[in-house]
């Protein structure tokens, strides 16, 4: 393997200015690039990673960290997140949670994680981190971005979308369907973001005069499993119902599956509404009616501003992403066949 002395040797130059050439920064004159060029051809030679990182200063590695590295939530976001990275000749390295330690822990540590494998910035995406863990950071962290999550020390750094206006979308648009006998599947009362919209769906239908005291609610953990379990219970418990609201597809998802099992036809004994339009919920039978979060277009607003500090790039950064509701066939009007 020829190295970059080699090639300083072949065209009768310095080691500096060989090394000026393949890292495309300082002035090299014409005549000395092209020998420097051709002894690169001539010899085959391609610099490594470590020794790019070491001409550069920067690793052209950027960090990731993610709860959990499974489900139909994740997985989209981090497709995006590599797509935009390798298309800025940047690479991605995920840490996600591992260890015996509880979430935050897990997240603290997948942070250290990153820093220690010499990445140039990082993306955040957990949701149980807290303002002391940033500022644990010290006075000059590396650059970092934070989505689906909110810190007022970092506010310019954080990309989240709105989740109030999304669990008020939710009721609704249940309401507009003449849907007021509604179960609730929310997921875990730890997390902020599913707090956030859970109170929102739940204002809106007490604006409309929907007793929410009474409603039949359970609390899951945003799995297929945990929407399986709570249809199980629904139904188990004789509660008469005309509609569900799933904080998450997944739960959807899982709540739709035990239906057909059950013999139970959706939408036209229960209509089933989820949260967050993954991917899988337009393949879901039936298509899954949902919240829209505009996942991609944040994500892609939160790489955008991490390559920009730390390139001093200026790509585009967005800061206000609409929520919507998707119309599927899981959807239809109280009391219709």
């Amino acid at each position: 393997m020829a190295t970059i002395k080699d090639v300083a040797r072949l065209a009768g130059v310095g080691l500096g200015t060989a090394s000026r050439v393949v890292s495309g920064k300082g002035s090299v004159s014409p005549a000395t690039l092209a020998k420097v060029r051709a002894a690169i051809d001539q010899l085959g030679f391609r610099p490594s990673h470590a020794a790019r990182s070491l001409l550069s200063g920067n690793s052209q590695m950027i960090g990731v960290y993610i709860p959990v590295l499974s489900g139909t939530f994740y997985t989209p976001i981090l497709q995006i997140i590599d797509t935009e990275l390798r298309a800025a000749g940047l690479h991605m390295v995920v840490a996600f949670g591992a260890g015996l330690g509880g979430a935050r822990q897990q997240a603290i540590e997948g942070m250290a994680f990153l820093v220690e494998r010499g990445c140039d910035g990082l993306i955040l995406m957990t949701n149980v981190l807290l303002e002391e863990d940033i500022a644990a950071l010290g006075p000059r962290p590396k650059p970092m971005v934070v989505l689906n999550h909110y810190f007022d020390s970092i506010a310019a750094q954080c990309f989240t979308v709105d989740h109030k206006l999304g669990g008020k979308i939710a009721a609704r648009t249940l309401l507009d369907h003449g849907h007021r006998e509604i179960a609730l599947v929310a997921g875990p009362a730890s997390l902020p973001d599913n707090v956030v919209r859970v109170a929102a769906f739940k204002a809106e239908l007490a604006a409309a005069g929907v007793d929410t005291s009474a409603m039949w609610a359970v609390e899951k953990d945003f799995s297929p499993a945990g929407g399986w379990a709570a249809a199980k219970e629904l139904v188990e418990s004789g509660r008469r119902c005309s509609a569900v609201f799933c904080a998450n597809d997944e739960m959807a998802a899982g709540a739709l599956s035990y239906f057909q099992e059950a013999g139970i036809r959706v939408p036209h004994e229960i209509s089933v509404i989820g949260y967050d339009d993954t991917p899988s919920a337009e393949f879901s039978a039936p298509r899954l009616t949902t919240v829209h979060m505009p996942w991609r277009e944040m994500t892609q607003s939160g790489v955008n501003d991490l390559l920009n500090r730390c390139y001093g790039l200026q790509r585009p950064v967005t800061r206000s992403h609409p929520v919507t509701m998707t119309l599927r066939a899981s959807l239809a009007r109280a009391g219709q066949v």
